[in-house]
């Protein structure tokens, strides 16, 4: 029962993680996130004390509020589709399935160098790759955001297990706020640029 618990911030990462890379629904991807950091939230909560690990959790929701609430109906539909295409869906989750067969392949031997437990580098190292593909195969403003969260959060989790300074979750929370706040204004900027 204790390993299953341990185990379980995980399969909410993961599954989070699946959501977003599936570039489903913006809501869905607003509700994604939020699960993201509430899985990080608990991966940190082994390393922190609850008030600090409580502040990558609301500063991840905070910002997830941030994209929800500035994103309308017409950014809806110049920026998301409800659906994608059924190959390209197939397609990302065949390769989210490659993606966690190569970390759990590659965990044991990136755990010599950092030394925390092999769920924490599952996870982080999850997040990472996933952000860093969310990135690299999108156009969109608000994918682009959410892949850069992504990223980040994966590397709260590393740095989370190596040092517990005040300091620096204060900066990754600002760090997290001052993504959403840019990717909002630089998409806004780019849908008035559209528009003329």
């Amino acid at each position: 029962m204790q390993e299953l618990i341990t185990y379980l911030p995980l399969l909410v990462i993961a599954g989070a993680s699946l959501i977003l890379f599936l570039n489903v629904n913006w809501r869905w991807n607003v509700i994604a996130l939020s699960l993201q950091y509430v899985g990080v939230f608990w991966m940190v909560l082994s390393f922190w004390p609850v008030g600090l690990a409580a502040v990558k959790l609301v500063s991840g929701w905070m910002a997830g509020a941030i994209i929800g609430t500035t994103i309308s109906d017409s950014d809806n539909d110049k920026n998301f589709s409800d659906s994608s295409p059924k190959e390209e869906i197939r397609f990302r989750i065949v390769l989210w399935i490659v993606i966690m067969l190569v970390i759990f392949a590659l965990i044991p031997g990136i755990s010599l160098w950092i030394p925390i437990s092999n769920q924490l580098l599952i996870g982080s190292f999850l997040l990472i790759v996933i952000g860093l593909l969310q990135l690299s195969m999108t156009i969109q403003s608000y994918r682009i955001i959410f892949g850069l969260l992504t990223v980040l959060s994966g590397f709260e989790i590393v740095y989370a297990g190596l040092e517990d300074s005040v300091l620096v979750a204060g900066f990754l929370s600002i760090i997290t706020l001052g993504i959403a706040f840019i990717g909002v204004f630089v998409s806004h900027k780019k849908n008035e640029e559209n528009s003329i």
